[in-house]
């Protein structure tokens, strides 16, 4: 159990460093692209305000409330761009590419002519070499588009995206293996605690058993001297409740200490028909029906003794809950295709369409809220049934079907050899 915390305590820690970092690198990716779309938008308008052109004539100063006042005049000449222009009949009436060398004249009259019959004001377009952004002109009858390659802008966005990617990697496997390195440490305090809360039931068990028998035993010497009384009787019933009580919790907490258990290969049809017997006697004294169907000769993987004490707590509970008068059901059966043996036990409940099942297997949990039912028990064995068939690597389920409930486990069968 430790252990599955240790995993869950890592792999969830890995997850909210993944999240931070995938946050981080987002923002920072983020903020990198939309620096990156305003640089071209700049110099689209810086363009299309000085005709295409970017030289000595150009405005400092309106550059420079584009650009902000780490604006330095060198960087504008870094760009490469290229215009075209028409008339306003739509022929071409002149065309720029002297600041740009990796594209062919034919293909800029040819992406002008795109742009132009588009009739977008400004955008993106792909060609063979590179992402162009543009922006159109209109003044005096001629319409100016201007090109601007993106490449240039977009490579520093682009190292920022790979290196972001790489350390965020890089970062990621670090810090998975300083946590598995160091999570025996992060989670020691919770294993003492855990350690010691087991303890302390186990040891606080075996004190409280000393006072326990002593009083069953003056509880009984009374009896011999005057003679029983409904105070006798009742101290009895306590005693042995309490009893019953620890006993449970003990098993419990070494059930939690227990390393895990050797599964070997058990006759699950004796272990049940064993168990059923004993309850004959019981049962049928309550007035109650029992109908009991085992195929013989089946076998799973489990630990005999624990699968013992699983159709034990079963069928006590079965027995405890059942209606007055009610059918208490116990089956062990194959499927059709023999992949499966099912161990079920059930009992009719008129109140279980209310019930809470997802709350069954709780601590402590009694459906009657005010554990004031004249049904014995403490709400603590159906958790024992579920650690108990836990250790099988199997789960208990619980359904409610026509006024009764069933408690059911699907087991590998193991097949006969040959």
């Amino acid at each position: 159990m430790i252990q599955k915390f240790r995993y869950r305590f890592i792999g969830i820690s890995t997850a909210a460093l993944f999240l931070v970092l995938l946050t981080v690198i987002g923002s920072i990716i983020g903020i990198s692209m939309y620096q990156a779309k305003q640089q071209v938008n700049n110099v689209l308008v810086i363009l299309s305000q000085n005709d295409g052109q970017i030289n000595s004539q150009i405005n400092t100063r309106n550059v420079k409330k584009r650009f902000g006042p780490t604006f330095n005049r060198e960087s504008l000449y870094q760009y490469r761009y290229f215009s075209v222009s028409f008339d306003k009949n739509g022929n071409q009436t002149s065309l720029d590419d002297s600041h740009i060398v990796s594209i062919s004249r034919e293909t800029i009259m040819d992406l002008g002519r795109q742009v132009y019959n588009g009739k977008k004001e400004k955008g993106t377009i792909r060609s063979v070499m590179s992402n162009y952004a543009y922006k159109v002109t209109e003044k005096d009858g001629k319409t100016t588009i201007v090109f601007l390659d993106e490449s240039v802008i977009m490579e520093s966005t682009d190292n920022i995206m790979k290196l972001g990617t790489f350390l965020g990697a890089i970062s990621l496997m670090l810090f998975t293996l300083v946590l598995i390195a160091f999570s025996k440490r992060a989670i020691k305090p919770i294993i003492l605690a855990d350690k010691r809360q087991k303890e302390f039931i186990t040891n606080a068990g075996h004190e409280l058993k000393t006072p326990l028998s002593i009083i069953k035993a003056n509880t009984e010497l009374q009896e011999m001297m005057n003679g029983k009384s409904e105070w006798t009787t009742s101290n009895e019933q306590q005693v042995d409740r309490l009893t019953h009580l620890i006993n449970n919790l003990i098993s419990l907490a070494r059930m939690e200490e227990r390393p895990k258990i050797t599964l070997t290969t058990v006759n699950a049809s004796e272990i049940l028909e064993r168990a059923t017997d004993s309850f004959k006697s019981i049962i049928v004294q309550e007035k109650k029906s029992f109908k009991v169907k085992i195929m013989p000769g089946l076998k799973i993987k489990a630990d005999e003794n624990n699968f013992y004490e699983l159709c034990n707590i079963l069928l006590d509970n079965a027995n405890k809950y059942c209606d007055d008068e009610g059918v208490i059901t116990a089956s062990l059966t194959s499927d059709k295709r023999q992949k499966k043996v099912i161990l079920s036990i059930g009992n009719t409940y008129t109140d279980g369409e209310k019930a809470d099942y997802s709350k069954f297997f709780e601590r402590f949990y009694r459906n009657d809220k005010s554990h004031n039912s004249k049904k014995k028990g403490f709400g603590i064995g159906l958790s024992m049934a579920q650690k108990l068939t836990a250790s099988f690597k199997e789960k208990l389920n619980v359904h409610y079907n026509d006024d009764r409930i069933f408690f059911s486990v699907s087991f590998k069968p193991v097949k006969k050899a040959g």
